[in-house]
């Protein structure tokens, strides 16, 4: 996405074309073929846990397309992009569920935009998810071995 476009305004009401789409993930360290595969696995990790993601940015408040693209690549100093395919099928199946409810907002800055509000059946999806996240690191940080040590 571009900071000076908003697929969801009124001129640009439809799904956000493919071509636009970006997925930034930094590489962790060493050689080039290790920072792809890192970044492609790191990538993965976090695109099944997008809808989760999308949640968290709602409980902060009400927003649109661009501005839960621009929160969630701010939170991870741009080390992050989501796709703009992913954002919006995220907002489609969270819609479907009744975990977010979107509306248009009022045009007094600028186009119509569609924001997206989380529902009380998000926050408790949002904070299942958490303490599921947290369990499953726990057990992956003891098979691992890891418990803070990362020598």
């Amino acid at each position: 996405m571009t900071p000076n476009t908003d697929p969801e305004s009124a001129a640009g009401a439809g799904e956000p074309s493919p071509s636009h789409e970006s997925t930034t993930v930094a590489p962790a360290s060493g050689d080039a073929s290790e920072a792809a595969s890192s970044s492609a696995f790191a990538a993965d990790l976090l695109r099944g846990h997008t809808d989760t993601i999308v949640l968290g940015v709602l409980r902060a408040g009400d927003s649109y397309g661009y501005e839960i693209h621009k929160a969630i690549r701010d939170a991870t100093g741009g080390d992050y992009e989501i796709k703009e395919a992913t954002l919006y099928a995220s907002f489609r199946r969270l819609t479907k569920d009744g975990l977010i409810e979107p509306y248009w907002g009022d045009e007094t800055q600028g186009g119509r935009r569609k924001y997206y509000r989380i529902t009380d059946a998000g926050r408790a999806v949002y904070r299942r998810n958490v303490d599921d996240w947290i369990a499953t690191q726990a057990i992956i940080n003891t098979l691992l071995n890891l418990k803070g040590d990362r020598s």
